[in-house]
């Protein structure tokens, strides 16, 4: 028997959060959520605020330090995180929480224990499914077994994961920032129309000559076109399916982009497209540099369909054979690669604003995207052609260094992944 195996009860007190919710308010104490519980880090982004006469009753039980691990014991079971310093808080519903005993445990160390293979696989275990949600039995958990060595051995696990994790972190960081100098740049040339003049002073600041759009019902620079989306369009790739394995015909192989891996493409959530094997005489459906992804079937009550996302030399470097999109997404090319990054910003402002849930259809109760009708008819100013390949060279390198953190985080995702168990049950060990 292993002497390192334990229980949770042995090296963490547990806690249970309040079983109502409190009246939200737009400031105040953070009443956490377990939408914010995401593959080991809090995203308080995803939680609400609650006054402070309700933050006292909510804190009665438990008031959340740093140090403390937060899981969900209802739905979203397995997902953990620790509780960040200098942050006022408590407990959201189906939140519990663990207090590692200081002298058994470091919490950077029950937490990837906790998100182990070997634990997870205990929680799966000990998962009573429910009429309407999972959950685990709060009052059992305490007997749960948890491999815990000597401090020693903790820190140096957890300093080589956290390193990782740092890395992680900072590449995520790097490509929010931009990301936002991204958009920035577009707003304050497409949007305020203050892009550089023949003398490169802003071009509406400075008095550029503006027109009134009667189509757009607003002012756009003197030159400047209005068209609909379907006039930027060259063709489009319907999607494919596919086999699961090669037979007969079926013998190119592919990794099949889904609606559910565009935001994994856009480096926001998990990307995992299928491999699967389609007719060679469909190799015209392959996704090419430049192309888009848009999600036309799909969506929920409160996203729409429409989803897209960008294909770029960089972002094949990611996988290790062709792409095509699924028969639940489409493709398409723009009549010229010039305006490939204002395409998606005004197609990205659509979907934001929730323009395409006026767009949309329903067959046997899924929702479809009416691109045809979209593109058509939603009119947008286009700049010339010599702004827009300026726009380009700005935008290009900061998207193909996008795309390669993006690899790289996958990467160091991966390795992590790859020692965690190995450095959880102690077939391996740190130097």
């Amino acid at each position: 028997m292993d002497k390192f195996m334990t229980t949770i009860g042995q090296v963490a007190e547990l806690f249970d959060g309040p079983h109502a919710t409190p009246v939200k308010t737009d400031d105040g104490p953070i009443f956490l959520s377990i939408s914010s519980l995401e593959s080991g880090r809090l995203d308080l982004s995803k939680s609400a605020r609650l006054a402070e006469e309700d933050f006292k009753k909510w804190t009665k039980r438990v008031t959340p330090r740093k140090g403390d691990l937060l899981f969900s014991y209802e739905t979203r079971l397995g997902e953990a995180a620790l509780m960040p310093d200098g942050v006022r808080a408590c407990l959201g519903r189906r939140m519990g929480l663990l207090r590692p005993r200081s002298d058994k445990v470091i919490p950077e160390y029950l937490l990837y224990a906790y998100l182990s293979p070997a634990f997870q696989q205990t929680i799966i275990a000990n998962t009573i499914t429910g009429a309407t949600v999972d959950r685990v039995a709060l009052s059992e958990m305490p007997d749960f077994p948890i491999r815990i060595p000597g401090m020693d051995e903790q820190k140096k696990v957890a300093g080589l994961l956290k390193d990782i994790d740092a890395k992680i972190d900072c590449n995520n960081r790097i490509n929010s920032e931009l990301e936002a100098m991204a958009k920035t740049l577009y707003d304050y040339w497409f949007v305020q129309f203050d892009f550089p003049d023949a003398h490169g002073k802003p071009y509406k600041s400075s008095g550029g000559k503006m027109v009134y759009s009667s189509t757009l019902k607003g002012e756009i620079p003197k030159g400047w076109e209005v068209v609909p989306l379907s006039d930027w369009i060259a063709s489009d790739k319907t999607g494919d399916w596919g086999k699961e394995a090669a037979e007969g015909n079926y013998t190119l192989c592919v990794g099949c982009i889904r609606g559910t891996d565009i935001n994994g493409l856009n480096g926001k959530g998990a990307l995992s497209p299928p491999i699967r094997f389609i007719l060679k005489k469909n190799s015209t459906k392959v996704l090419a540099p430049f192309d888009f992804v848009i999600e036309i079937s799909g969506g929920s009550p409160t996203q729409s369909t429409g989803r897209l996302a960008l294909i770029t030399e960089e972002t094949f470097e990611r996988f290790s054979r062709p792409l095509i999109c699924s028969n639940f997404c489409k493709a398409i090319s723009l009549k010229d690669k010039a305006y490939f990054f204002n395409f998606a910003y005004l197609w990205k402002s659509a979907y934001d604003n929730k323009v395409l849930f006026g767009w949309e259809g329903k067959t046997s109760g899924i929702k479809n995207l009416l691109f045809d009708a979209f593109t058509t008819k939603h009119l947008v100013s286009r700049p010339p052609q010599e702004l827009a390949k300026r726009f380009f060279q700005f935008i290009a390198p900061m998207e193909a260094k996008k795309q390669k953190l993006l690899q790289e985080t996958e990467d160091l995702a991966a390795l992590r992944d790859w020692l965690l168990p190995l450095l959880m049950n102690g077939q391996v060990t740190v130097a």
